[in-house]
């Protein structure tokens, strides 16, 4: 008879947290019991990767029309319903968040729709007073946007707050430059919203390929995003207070790219807002976006009073297998702070369950991580970026960027970037990067062939499909530098 109510108390239910409670429950028989104070599904499905992949596919038909009838379709533009959108997105939202409780459920995990704490070592108070003890505690509870701290920044919104706007504004302003903000850039332009983006740093996506991330930038450009660079926010507030409107421009002066697609209300029903940046402009926009960071949820934890370490940012510090200084505790995902991503959570939490249920230790591999970033055009990318790979050791570059047959055909001047970062010494393809529609997907196999340590030459031996974009992945024989 175990002297605790569960083998296993699983702090979160995202997709880190419930793989790791499932699994731990059908498959090696723990008792498990699991906690989550909001939705099922955690950032990824109820408030990031899914709702925001969906809202990319919507985005991307606003140039669809215009192409068809290059290829001789008789196709008319429309114009583009958020309410109706929104209904299915929200539909199918429930769906999936419905799919994760039946997941948990089915393997026999015991849940509860609470706020859970550490008391000690060994026990979790929950928000309706209740508490559980378990021999071993796992922490997913991943991570949340920040604002900025300056005066009325609760004026603007978060990333979460997209998917809860009861219309589209007319016009917005983004702060900031890593890939939630590109995205989310992308993404409002394509459904008809005119877009500001500043960016303090000289070049948005900060720490990717300086050659992809300048052609991510020129194309955002291109589609119509207003971005500026070495731009910040200093001041904001709402329109009219304390602010002379006629000595500031409106949102609308932003770049449309020419759509006609039609978006009604003010977006979040804060009222327009007055912003001035550093370069001294100032406009006023419907609604202003922050997407400066995130982090780990670990505030009002009793993380600290039970002798877990943490981090600079707020993260639990953990050792290789995801162990807190505290034996009896873990964690896993966002909430560590190592690689912030879902598929990483996920691998995180099988291991956890390899290591503390089935006696196997094992370590969490984080290098050559394929990731997309789902940008239009997208970027994916695994390995070293060229600037990365040049401090390291010497190099060769073969890069080709051009336009694609479908674009090229219907007089388009969208462009694609195909890069690899090739060791000199070994041969081996230190990194692959790919500008392109549906980058995603080829850099999932790509990064096969890098992980597995392919050289310059096995890409070589590969009979290239054609006629596609990819193929110049293995026909690029001349190095465009060597460094």
């Amino acid at each position: 008879m175990s002297d605790f109510d569960y083998d296993l108390f699983v702090i979160g239910g995202g997709s880190g947290g419930v793989r790791a409670a499932r699994v731990a429950a059908s498959e090696t028989g723990a008792k498990v019991a699991l906690a989550e104070e909001d939705r099922y599904g955690g950032t990824c499905v109820i408030r990031g990767c899914v709702p925001k992949k969906l809202m990319v596919f919507a985005s991307g038909y606003r140039d669809m029309p215009g192409e068809a009838r290059s290829y001789g379709w008789d196709i008319q533009d429309g114009s583009f319903d958020w309410t109706a959108f929104r209904g299915s997105l929200n539909a199918e939202l429930d769906r999936l968040e419905g799919v994760y409780r039946k997941l948990l459920a089915n393997a026999g995990v015991d849940t509860f729709d609470a706020r859970a704490a550490l008391k000690d070592p060994h026990t979790v108070t929950l928000s309706d007073g209740r508490e559980i003890s378990a021999k071993h505690i796992l922490v997913a509870t991943g991570g949340r946007p920040v604002r900025p701290d300056i005066p009325n920044a609760d004026l603007g919104i978060v990333s979460d707050d997209i998917f809860h706007l009861e219309t589209l504004p007319k016009s917005i302003l983004i702060i900031g430059g890593g890939y939630i903000a590109c995205e989310f850039a992308c993404i409002l332009n394509g459904l008809g919203v005119e877009v500001t983006q500043y960016y303090r740093g000289a070049q948005i996506l900060r720490g990717f390929d300086d050659e992809a991330r300048g052609l991510v930038a020129e194309m955002m450009r291109e589609k119509g995003v207003d971005l500026h660079l070495g731009t910040n926010l200093v001041e904001m507030a709402r329109a009219g207070e304390d602010h002379a409107l006629s000595h500031a421009g409106t949102g609308s002066d932003a770049a449309s790219g020419g759509t006609d697609i039609k978006t009604t209300g003010t977006g979040g029903g804060t009222g327009p807002i007055w912003v001035k940046s550093t370069n001294g402009t100032e406009k006023v926009f419907d609604t202003v976006l922050f997407a400066t960071g995130r982090d780990p949820n670990t505030r009002d934890m009793g993380l600290s009073d039970a002798g877990i370490e943490l981090g600079r940012r707020g993260e639990i510090v953990v050792d290789e297998y995801s162990q807190t200084a505290v034996p009896s505790v873990y964690a896993i995902g966002d909430v560590t702070d190592r690689v912030n991503l879902t598929p990483v959570a996920i691998r995180e939490g099988m291991a956890f369950v390899e290591t503390v249920f089935r006696g196997n230790p094992t370590p969490v591999d984080h290098e050559l991580i394929a990731s997309a970033i789902f940008t239009q055009p997208e970027m994916g990318t695994v390995g070293l970026s060229e600037e990365a790979a040049r401090e390291q050791e010497e190099i060769e570059v073969y890069c080709t960027s051009f336009r694609p047959m479908q674009s090229a055909f219907a007089d388009r001047p969208d462009r694609v970037l195909m890069k690899l970062v090739v060791s000199q010494a070994s041969r081996k393809v230190l990194g692959c990067h790919i500008v392109a529609p549906n980058a995603g997907e080829l850099i999932q196999l790509a990064g096969i062939a890098v992980k597995m340590g392919a050289t310059k030459e096995d890409f070589d031996r590969t009979v290239a499909v054609h006629p596609t974009m990819s193929e110049e992945l293995v026909t690029m024989r001349t190095p465009l530098r060597r460094e």
